[in-house]
């Protein structure tokens, strides 16, 4: 683990940087195992944040997946990635945990008195008695626009994946969506009824996509409503963003805002920087209660190994049950938990929610 900063500030100095958000628990990463995470510990009453890289909780399972089917989940003969993870979304809502999207952490440090600082890549920090790595493969992130001085744009200028209830910031704007899988399609699609002008970039004109989705948007080519633009994103200058064509011609193209959908991948990223034990770019943990070397971190899910590890999301349920147990000693160290059943408990459905 890297050591705490301890360097004491100057005479009458003054820190500006906001107190760290406390939190008996914080889960790295929505997908669904981090989502049942947030479930199972609502059960035991202790409170979660939760931070995830990508804008919407889901992770792989909805980036990846989202329409295709999942047989195996207990009691759901079928479902799909969107669906399992607007269902948990669902089942947790009673606990109200903290979503922070969009952001990677970056920093782990145990502090004196045994809690845990976290600190992402924007500068948001969590002060944490227990933290659950629920990261699948590694954080996904999307796939950078390869245009020399373009991430001075993020956030203001240039977005990637945006969520589809978020479009509407781009109404009236010039948009270029950069992309030729079904989110680019659908972003293009939406865009093109609010937008002053869409423009479809992709490197050949070929997309993805259900094929009456990829029908509608060829009929809103051909009838104006979205320019499209074949070849690849080359420069950037005042004057817009330039593609060279497939003819080796200089495209510019003039834009108030860049939409980037060219697909999402894992990268384990700062967690290995962390001095976690690491094997094979899993973490180990013990199969009582899914703990790291380290007190207090746990892991869950595809992120971890143990004997017999086998990558199933029924798995990882399994996983973070134990792993809320195992935390019950650290963030009530004086008391005793009892087990209740949710057919039968009135604290439990008090906590949910149920009425009689």
């Amino acid at each position: 683990m890297e050591g705490q900063d301890r360097q004491a500030l100057g005479a009458g100095a003054l820190s500006t940087a906001p107190a760290p958000i406390e939190t008996d628990a914080l889960i790295i990463g929505a997908g669904p195992v981090g989502l049942f995470q947030a479930f199972q510990l609502g059960l035991l009453e202790i409170s979660c944040h939760m931070v995830d890289a990508l804008p919407r909780a889901g992770g792989q399972c909805v980036e990846l997946y989202g329409d295709k089917p999942i047989y195996d989940i207990p009691g759901t003969p079928k479902t799909t990635g969107r669906g399992l993870a607007e269902s948990l979304l669902e089942q947790i809502a009673p606990f109200k945990p903290q979503f922070h999207f969009g952001e990677q952490i970056e920093t782990l440090e145990r502090q004196d008195d045994g809690r845990l600082l976290l600190a992402t890549h924007h500068g948001k920090r969590f002060l944490a008695r227990t933290v659950f790595i629920a990261a699948g493969v590694g954080a996904f992130v999307p796939k950078r626009i390869a245009v020399d001085g373009i991430e001075r744009l993020e956030g203001t200028k240039l977005f990637y994946h945006p969520d589809a209830h978020s479009l509407g910031r781009f109404a009236g704007q010039t948009v270029v969506v950069n992309g030729g899988d079904d989110a680019a399609v659908e972003t293009a699609l939406a865009l093109a009824s609010i937008a002053k002008q869409v423009t479809l970039v992709h490197r050949r004109d070929v997309f993805q996509g259900d094929e009456a989705t990829v029908a509608t948007l060829r009929q809103r080519i051909a009838e104006g409503a979205i320019r499209l633009a074949i070849g690849q994103p080359s420069a950037l200058d005042d004057a817009g963003l330039t593609l060279i064509t497939p003819e080796a011609q200089n495209l510019v193209l003039p834009f108030d805002a860049i939409i980037g959908c060219l697909g999402i991948s894992p990268r384990l990223g700062p967690i290995a920087n962390w001095g976690l034990e690491l094997v094979r770019k899993q973490i180990p943990v013990d199969t009582e209660k899914y703990e790291t070397r380290e007190r207090g971190i746990f892991a869950i899910g595809d992120i971890n190994t143990y004997p017999g590890k086998k990558k199933l999301i029924v798995c990882g349920f399994h996983e973070a049950t134990l792993a809320a147990w195992g935390a019950t000693a650290i963030v009530f160290p004086d008391k005793s938990i009892p087990l209740q059943y949710t057919t039968t408990s009135t604290r439990l459905h008090e906590l949910l929610g149920v009425k009689h």
